[in-house]
């Protein structure tokens, strides 16, 4: 599959409670590593297996949750295409300045209806720490904890979803994978912009701007239950799992960071390509849809956002 335009998320930004608990959980379990901190407190960290800068960056506040979720596209020509779409389907575009974080091009900012912030940026710094490239070995050092491989995709939570849809497709190219739909409507979307299940979901939500999880890619099965048997050892709060789903068929776990923001360890899931029919879930396998297993919804998974 000939990836062009928008290729994949690049970084997302978080609001964390308890930096010092925060670094723990994402250095330590998550097995991510900093790569610089910046004068306002932000912490900016990256995945083994990751090539830029960086891709989460944990931000201080009072309140938990996510601040943005930005995906790099191919060039500037492609920036500057997408810059004039969105403008041409009535949004706005703000633009954010090159260096506001530390080793990222300019960027693209859009404010969607269900409230939350979409960056676009092309040019970004090689990690200083990346993969080799040469006679490579799997690892360029022991992964730590749970040796998460890369940031992968973010659920998020809130109002006028189907404007969110028209907005990814129309606007970004995405494809729309799979749906969750009731008599009232939409309730879930699951959009990829490459051949992965999903780079980003949204659930319809009253409150908008609400993160449900981001989602950290493991290898395999093994690595699942490996993550599991660390997070009980580290005291590490479990929503639920391990499991499996009927949507993407990934392999998951959800728990909670310090600051109360969910994430989930996810491996698996099915390869995507633009001509596969839409898969469609209604309210009669709902529980089967999210937990292939339990074939039930827990009240926590619904309802706790930030």
């Amino acid at each position: 599959m000939a990836l062009k335009g928008v290729l994949r998320p690049g970084i997302c930004q978080l609001r964390v409670l308890d930096m010092d608990a925060a670094i723990k959980h994402y250095v330590d379990l998550m097995g991510l590593s900093i790569v610089d901190k910046g004068a306002d407190g932000r912490v900016y960290l990256k995945a083994w297996d990751e090539f830029d800068h960086h891709s989460v960056v944990l931000r201080p506040a009072t309140e938990a949750g996510v601040d943005l979720f930005a995906f790099k596209v191919d060039s500037d020509a492609s920036l500057a295409e997408f810059e004039k779409r969105i403008r041409d389907f009535g949004m706005a575009v703000e633009h954010i300045p090159a260096g506001e974080q530390p080793g990222i091009g300019p960027r693209i900012s859009v404010k969607l209806a269900s409230g939350h912030r979409i960056d676009l940026y092309h040019q970004v710094e090689r990690a200083k720490e990346a993969p080799e490239v040469l006679n490579p070995y799997i690892w360029p050092k022991p992964p730590r904890g749970v040796g998460a491989i890369r940031m992968d995709h973010i659920l998020m939570y809130g109002p006028d979803i189907e404007k969110n849809l028209e907005f990814f497709t129309k606007c970004l190219d995405f494809s729309l994978a799979e749906k969750i739909e009731l008599p009232d409507g939409l309730l879930a979307i699951w959009l990829t912009c490459s051949n992965k299940a999903h780079d980003i979901a949204f659930v319809r939500h009253p409150e908008p701007g609400k993160l449900h999880h981001l989602a950290f890619f493991l290898e395999d099965w093994n690595a699942i239950g490996n993550a599991a048997d660390l997070m009980i050892h580290t005291n590490t709060p479990i929503d639920i799992g391990p499991t499996r789903h009927g949507v993407t068929r990934g392999q998951t776990i959800y728990f909670f960071d310090p600051s109360g923001n969910r994430n989930e360890v996810y491996a698996g899931g099915y390869t995507y390509y633009p001509d596969d029919p839409l898969r469609a879930w209604d309210q009669n396998e709902l529980g089967r849809g999210i937990f292939y297993y339990e074939k039930q919804l827990n009240e926590r998974f619904l309802s706790v956002v930030t």
